[in-house]
């Protein structure tokens, strides 16, 4: 089992750049493939980046793509999510997501994610 908590979020101009970070729980962090949503209001939640249990292997939403940059440290049982450039449509709510998995295949759906932080509030003004 692993608990996420989400922190960095906050409210920034466009062009602005924030670092997400989620911690989590538990001992075996190094099994997780972790992975950032986003949701809108009024709008599903979306899939932004991915990270394998390695860190080989990332994967990125076409929106995100050369702006956003996700990473992990394993001694700290942390990811981040590195946002630059940002834009008014990057505004959502931004969730931490884990699933077991020691695989290298990346997964984008919501219900493929077992473990879900409680969700850190972007804001980028125009």
């Amino acid at each position: 089992q692993v608990q996420l908590v989400e922190s960095g979020g906050g409210l920034v101009q466009t062009g602005g750049s924030l670092r997400l970070s989620c911690a989590a729980s538990g001992r075996t962090f190094s099994s997780y493939a972790m992975a950032w949503f986003r949701q809108a209001p009024g709008r599903e939640r979306e899939f932004v980046a991915g990270i394998s249990w390695s860190g080989g292997s990332t994967f990125y939403a076409d929106s995100v793509k050369g702006r956003f940059t996700i990473s992990r440290d394993d001694v700290k049982n942390t990811v981040y999510l590195q946002m630059n450039s940002l834009k008014a449509e990057d505004t959502a709510v931004y969730y931490c997501a884990a699933r077991l998995s020691t695989t290298e295949t990346m997964r984008v759906m919501t219900w493929q994610y077992a473990h879900w932080g409680q969700g850190t509030q972007v804001t980028v003004s125009s």
